[in-house]
């Protein structure tokens, strides 16, 4: 991946986190904190099992096939969220996420931990779509203040 394109995949990814972050302040703002989040995470998701349709091919217990595919797509490669496959047993597939730019983001613009965990659970929604979108039953243990990382997808059959 050249410098120019990695630069700005980040922030464009980046400018996405910045979105989800006004999207949630104007929805907590007319309809409270916990609706807000509701709505954007089912939103996230839906965006999320819509996508989850072209690894439909796998599901539901094709891991091996899925791992390769979901590892071949994500945007810029290992680089930006540097994936770990911490499990792979043909009945269960765990991916630690080690980077997450849309994390970054919002730690960049100086918000509270707290927040940042409420806008890594509302983000993951586009995990559990996916996965869920695909055929497979999906847990997603996404990022909270003090944990290394980020995201932690763990995915079996169908």
């Amino acid at each position: 991946m050249s410098a120019d394109f990695r630069r700005d995949l980040i922030a464009q990814m980046k400018n996405r986190a910045l979105i989800y972050l006004e999207m949630y302040d104007v929805l907590a703002g007319e309809l409270g904190a916990e609706r807000a989040e509701a709505l954007l995470t089912k939103a996230i998701y839906r965006r999320g099992r819509g996508a989850g349709a072209a690894l439909a091919k796998f599901g539901p217990a094709d891991l091996a096939g899925l791992r390769d595919a979901f590892l071949a797509g994500v945007p810029g490669g290992t680089e930006l969220f540097q994936p770990e496959v911490r499990r792979d047993d043909g009945e269960r597939l765990e991916i630690q996420l080690h980077g997450c730019p849309l994390k970054e983001a919002w730690r960049e613009a100086g918000l509270p931990e707290e927040k940042v965990e409420t806008l890594c659970r509302i983000a993951g929604a586009v995990d559990k779509g996916l996965f869920e979108g695909a055929g497979f039953k999906f847990e997603n243990r996404t990022w909270t203040p003090g944990a290394e990382g980020c995201c932690f997808l763990s995915i079996r059959r169908g």
